[in-house]
């Protein structure tokens, strides 16, 4: 199989493709840029977007390196899914780990042993089945409806105390799902088959990305938090399977803008200590229109809410921008947001080293529209006091809006 390594937002050396190739790497990863090579038949530079991960597709195998640490993006994917002791994510060893995939794997690895040491987590479960002795109720309608009133078997339902639970179904699911893509480290393997045998009692399930549970965290499984959560993040945050024209492939990609808008909506509202209610991503906004026909909708990634009227607007940005001039587009979207929800201004959240922090005064519409730079290097507890501050800021604004709204 033939190795394709490349880097988010790096433009790669010229790589010889066939058309299958060529379109199936389209097909997999619209983001990715495929520019023909002048003077040369079939050859491309490939240049990655913000999607990053690893994925196989005939004889192919293609990674995709973040330019943030591994460690970093999975502490802000974890964190974004929840995953709060994941702050410490970086004394993982990932020395040795080259890939996204990898890493992960290494890191579900140790948590599952963090958390499995705490005890498996059990619950009831209600069982209904035909049993030769009775257990539990027994499904008198059912008997007759079957059995036509034959004593055996006996239709029955009981509630069975188990291990074959929600959690740990996730868990398992995960590793089966990282344990189906190319892993060089034995570690990694080994970890991996380890949770597969520790869970020998739990059904193999198979989430689709869109239709992962939740899990409700209480005294008893509170030790699960951070496997529930990289479990949940293979499941839903960028795995994939995959078997179109022909050609099968498989992998893992997550989106770096999902994931910093995701990071940044929690830790902002963890920060505030608002409700998601309250303090909406642009998943959970109330449908806002910036015309009066209500024809041209409007999503923000940030927004709070009281008493059903928005008292602060923003955007969560980490794409790569030519220059550290903020994009035009940018802050037409932002002074839209601003116009059709009646504040004096909103702020624009790029990772740093995307854009300058600056401030921009809108001339004869009387809206200021902020530019914050958020640092993502350093320790995790440096990143969430850089979140502190950014904060802060967004109670100043929303405390402006506030002022600047005539008294009812």
């Amino acid at each position: 199989m033939r190795a394709l390594d490349l880097q988010e937002y790096v433009r790669s050396e010229p790589v010889p493709l066939s058309v299958r190739e060529r379109d199936r790497l389209n097909e997999i990863v619209p983001s990715l840029t495929v520019e023909p090579v002048a003077g040369a038949e079939r050859t491309y530079h490939l240049k990655p977007g913000s999607v990053i991960g690893a994925f196989e597709s005939g004889g192919l195998s293609v990674s995709i390196r973040p330019k943030l640490t591994i460690a970093r993006v999975l502490f802000l994917a974890s964190y974004a899914m929840g995953a709060f002791k994941l702050r410490e994510v970086e004394r993982f060893e990932f020395a040795d780990a080259r890939t996204l995939v990898e890493a992960l794997a290494l890191a579900l690895a140790a948590a599952a042993r963090r958390a499995f040491a705490g005890g498996l987590v059990h619950g009831y479960r209600t069982v209904e089945e035909s049993a030769h002795t009775v257990r539990g109720r027994i499904r008198v309608d059912e008997q007759i409806r079957r059995r036509f009133g034959a004593p055996v078997p006996v239709e029955v339902r009981f509630d069975e105390f188990t291990d074959d639970v929600t959690a740990n179904r996730l868990v398992k699911a995960a590793a089966a799902r990282l344990g189906r893509l190319r892993l060089s480290l034995k570690r990694s393997r080994d970890g991996l088959h380890w949770i597969g045998a520790t869970l020998e009692n739990v059904s193999l399930v198979e989430f689709a990305a869109n239709a992962v549970p939740e899990v409700a965290f209480d005294r008893l499984n509170e030790h699960y938090r951070e496997v529930i959560a990289l479990a949940r993040l293979v499941l839903r945050h960028g795995s994939f399977e995959a078997d179109r024209g022909g050609v099968r492939a498989q992998g893992f990609l997550i989106d770096m803008n999902q994931v910093f808008q995701d990071f940044v909506t929690r830790a902002l509202r963890e920060e505030l200590r608002l409700s998601s209610h309250v303090f909406r991503s642009d998943t959970a906004i109330e449908r806002t229109f910036l015309d009066e026909e209500n024809r041209i909708r409007l999503l923000p990634d940030l927004s709070w809410w009281h008493a059903g009227t928005c008292t602060f607007v923003g955007d969560a940005k980490y794409k790569r921008i030519v220059d550290t001039r903020v994009p035009n587009a940018d802050v037409y979207q932002l002074l839209a947001y601003a116009v059709a929800l009646d504040l004096p201004g909103g702020m624009l959240i790029y990772a740093q080293g995307e854009a300058d922090p600056t401030t921009y005064q809108v001339r004869h519409a009387g809206k200021r529209l902020e530019i914050a730079a958020l640092d993502m290097s350093g320790s995790p507890a440096q990143l969430l006091a850089r979140i502190t501050r950014l904060a802060e800021r967004v109670r100043s604004l929303r405390l402006e809006a506030g002022r600047a709204r005539p008294a009812a």
